[in-house]
C-alpha cells in the first residue's frame, strides 16, 4: 500500500476529479490523505455539483452521475474530513502526489500557492508518480526546479485545451460572465505551454467530448512522460486515476 496526497484549494475544486481519483486510488489499496491550506475540510465547486445557474446545460456541464456519487463517498470519508495543512504535508514522506484541478476564481490561492508549488516541485524531483488534471497543472507548470526552469520543462504534457475551456465560457457567458475562465487575460493551455520547452510537448488530444467511465476507459486521454500523468478535464479522469495507480505499481 502507498501513500498518496491529494491537495485541494480551500474551497472551488472540480468535484469528479478530486472524488473519482480517491476513489480508484482508495479501492486499490491506497492509503488517501488530503491536504487544504488551513487544514479543513475542502468545499468544491457547488455549480458542477448541483448544476444550479447553468441553465439548459445542467445535464452536460455539471458533474455526471458518476462523478456525484464518487464525490457523495468521498466528502463523508474520514480522510477526506480531517485533512492536513500544506506544512504539514511538506513535512511528511508520501509515495504520490494527485493534483485536481477547479475552474472557479476561489481555487487561486490553490494555483498561486508558492508552499504548494514547492511540495509539487520536491515530488517531480524525487521523480515519485505525479498526478495533474485540467487547471492542476498549472501548480506543476508554476513550480520551479533547481535550475530556475518550471518542473514540466522538457516533460510532454496536456491540460485543459482552450477548445473546452473556450466552449464552457461561450456558452454560459450570456449569464454567468467570466465563470469558466479562471484566468480572463490567458486560458490554461495558453500558459502550460509557455512553461515547456517546446510547443510540440503540449498534447491537445482527440476532439469528442465523450466521458469515459471505469466501463470505457478508452474514451478518456491522458499524457504519461516518466513519473508524470496528465489530462484535460473531469472527462479522462478513469484513466488518469488508473494510470496514477499503475505508476505507483510499477515502484
Amino acid at each position: 500500500m502507498s501513500r498518496v496526497l491529494i491537495a485541494l484549494p480551500a474551497q472551488g475544486f472540480d468535484p469528479t476529479e478530486a472524488a473519482v481519483s480517491w476513489k480508484v486510488l482508495s479501492s486499490r489499496g491506497h492509503e488517501v490523505i488530503f491536504t487544504t491550506p488551513g487544514g479543513k475540510p475542502s468545499s468544491a465547486d457547488p455549480i458542477m455539483v448541483t448544476g444550479k445557474g447553468l441553465g439548459p446545460l445542467k445535464y452536460v456541464l455539471r458533474a455526471d452521475a458518476n462523478g456525484r456519487a464518487a464525490y457523495a463517498e468521498m466528502i463523508a470519508s474520514d480522510a477526506f474530513q480531517h485533512p492536513i495543512t500544506y506544512d504539514e504535508a511538506a513535512g511528511r514522506t508520501f509515495e504520490a502526489l494527485v493534483l485536481p484541478g477547479g475552474h472557479d476564481k476561489s481555487v487561486k490561492p490553490y494555483l498561486e500557492s508558492a508552499e504548494l508549488q514547492q511540495i509539487a516541485a520536491d515530488f517531480m524531483t524525487a521523480d515519485k508518480p505525479v498526478g495533474a488534471i485540467c487547471h492542476g497543472v498549472l501548480v506543476l507548470a508554476r513550480a520551479k526546479g533547481a535550475n530556475g526552469h518550471s518542473v514540466i520543462h522538457g516533460r510532454r504534457v496536456t491540460s485543459l485545451i482552450n477548445r473546452l475551456e473556450m466552449a464552457g465560457y461561450n456558452l454560459t457567458r450570456l449569464w454567468m460572465g467570466d465563470y469558466y475562465r479562471t484566468y480572463p487575460g490567458i486560458t490554461t493551455e495558453d500558459e502550460v505551454r509557455a512553461a515547456l520547452a517546446s510547443d510540440d510537448d503540449f498534447d491537445p488530444g482527440p476532439g469528442g467530448t465523450k466521458r469515459d467511465s471505469m466501463d470505457a476507459l478508452q474514451h478518456g486521454f491522458i499524457v504519461c512522460d516518466r513519473n508524470l500523468v496528465t489530462a484535460r478535464w473531469p472527462g479522462d479522469v478513469h484513466r488518469w486515476s488508473v494510470q496514477i495507480d499503475r505508476l505507483l505499481g510499477e515502484r
